[in-house]
């Protein structure tokens, strides 16, 4: 027997128990906690893997003590150290001295400071009830006169089989997802055909069609590209395919927002300078252009340019020259110009802000990127693609989106466009705790989105009501419910915004009940 007893065995099969069957977390975060149980037994360092069949291999899932991305790259093919013979074998494994083991590898790094001679080491294999291998469990014991290594073993067992049906599960549904993935991949290859569709651009929209085939067509070309679009559609992305497309990928491709330009600035960092060209130019440097030669540069929001830059850059298209800030000498550059721009250049040109010859110069090959709401058949692919992006970066399993937040998006006008998608999407991946991302994960903008007008246009009576409603919600959520609270945030009174609560429906909703002050109860 232990020195704990088996007392403090029923105990800890107990928290187990407890802890597989009523968390509602993600299964990393229960098997985490199970081996954080462990821990607290004595049973250190612990590891829960599954077997992936499909690869002959297993990786760790949890890992007591520590991070996901320590873990990343960890993995035990069947065969391979202690935990690939268990995999292969389907016998635990019982390690008195790690350090008289060939086959221990070590691959966490843990024990690097530690007397590896007092260290044991069990593995037992998580099976399920057809007697399949699903993963392993395993522990580190240090060494104890009065710890018994064979009912450690034995109590490894029992715990092994109580998470097999959470791994076995958690292993289905991971090969689940990488079935579909790779049958996704294939119908949108038997759906494509022979079209192009840049890799790194999504969108089987009609209107993203006739974009893509729009980019195959100018692509080999070094033909001037003026791309026209609304803020965060993606214009840059466009640039890069185009520039890719032709004969000119491998070659620089330069990027340079003009709008962000400080005017002073503009000349010296589009066309370059020499030494002494003005005060602090100690040193002479090549502008964006030249920087650029051979291959593309992409001038995004041209419409902010100032009247003597468009000059210039009528110069480099008409005549491929630059000239660097107090140099007399001009430079040859052989550079392909794309420009973007979300302005009405047009109305630019009427009104003197936009050089007449220099639209038409940039204007020879146009292509318009339509705004998020005219291709809502991309949301989903979009959000599909944002949820896996940011569920890598912030380490999250976080799998697929609800059918409710869906409709919310679907309906929501996106005035930002894809890059207020993929911030709410980034929004919404931290905020979800089952791998869920559900309706109340999204930003306010889309919750009261169909209420408040922002998702098709209505009566001013109607717009103005809505507006208000969003007020009250906003200043009541971040008073906790506290009505008098949210009536000294906005300035007013109980009494007016209890009324303008009830008159808009939402005053039982919204109100935080008062705890009683002459009940209380043992949770309080």
């Amino acid at each position: 027997m232990n020195s704990k007893g088996s007392g403090c065995e029923i105990d800890l099969l107990y928290q187990i128990t407890e802890t597989l069957f009523t968390e509602r977390h993600d299964l990393e975060t229960v098997l985490n906690s199970v081996l954080g149980h462990l821990a607290a037994y004595g049973m250190e360092r612990g590891i829960i893997t599954i077997y992936d069949r499909s690869t002959n291999a297993a990786r760790v899932e949890a890992a007591h003590s520590l991070t996901p991305a320590q873990l990343e790259s960890i993995r035990y093919k069947a065969g391979e150290g202690i935990i690939g013979k268990v995999i292969e074998r389907k016998k635990p494994a019982l390690i008195e001295s790690i350090n008289d083991e060939p086959h221990f590898l070590d691959r966490t790094g843990t024990r690097g400071k530690l007397d590896r001679r007092k260290i044991a080491f069990i593995c037992v294999p998580v099976m399920t009830d057809t007697d399949q291998v699903v993963g392993t469990l395993s522990v580190d014991r240090n060494f104890m006169p009065d710890i018994s290594l064979d009912e450690d073993l034995r109590l490894l067992t029992v715990i092994a089989k109580i998470i097999g049906d959470a791994v076995r599960n958690r292993r289905d549904h991971m090969e689940e997802l990488e079935r579909m993935r790779v049958e996704m991949v294939h119908l949108e290859n038997l759906n494509r055909g022979k079209n192009y569709s840049p890799s790194h651009i999504i969108g089987a929209s009609s209107r993203m069609q006739e974009v893509f085939r729009l980019i195959q067509q100018v692509g080999p070309f070094k033909t001037t590209v003026l791309i026209r679009g609304e803020s965060g559609t993606g214009k840059e992305l466009v640039a890069r395919a185009i520039h890719d497309t032709g004969d000119l990928k491998g070659a620089p491709f330069v990027a340079v927002n003009c709008g962000s330009l400080p005017e002073n600035l503009v000349d010296s960092e589009l066309f370059g300078h020499i030494r002494g060209a003005y005060t602090g130019a100690e040193r002479a440097r090549k502008g964006k252009f030249e920087l650029a030669a051979g291959g593309t540069i992409f001038l995004d929001e041209i419409g902010e340019l100032p009247a003597s830059c468009q000059v210039k850059i009528l110069r480099v298209l008409q005549e491929g020259q630059v000239d660097r800030l107090g140099d007399e000498k001009t430079t040859n550059v052989d550079v392909r110009v794309i420009a973007a721009t979300n302005r009405n250049l047009e109305a630019a040109v009427m009104n003197g802000a936009f050089r007449e010859d220099l639209y038409y110069r940039l204007n020879v090959f146009p292509v318009f990127l339509p705004p998020l709401r005219e291709r809502s058949s991309d949301i989903a692919l979009l959000a599909d693609h944002f949820i896996e992006k940011y569920s890598k970066l912030q380490e999250k399993a976080v799998v697929r989106i609800s059918t409710s937040a869906i409709d919310l998006m679907m309906s929501y006008h996106w005035p930002g466009n894809i890059r207020e998608l993929e911030n709410c999407i980034e929004r919404a991946v931290l905020l979800a705790t089952d791998g869920v991302i559900r309706q109340h994960h999204l930003p306010p903008t889309l919750q009261t989105g169909r209420s408040s007008g922002t998702t098709k246009s209505g009566s001013f009576e109607d717009m103005m009501t809505a507006y208000e409603k969003e007020i009250l919600i906003e200043a009541m959520k971040n008073a906790d419910g506290n009505i008098t609270r949210a009536a000294r945030a906005l300035d007013s009174t109980q009494r007016i915004l209890s009324y303008r609560l009830k008159r808009i429906g939402i005053h039982s909703e919204l109100i935080k009940p008062k705890r009683s002050t002459t009940q209380t109860t043992e949770f309080e």
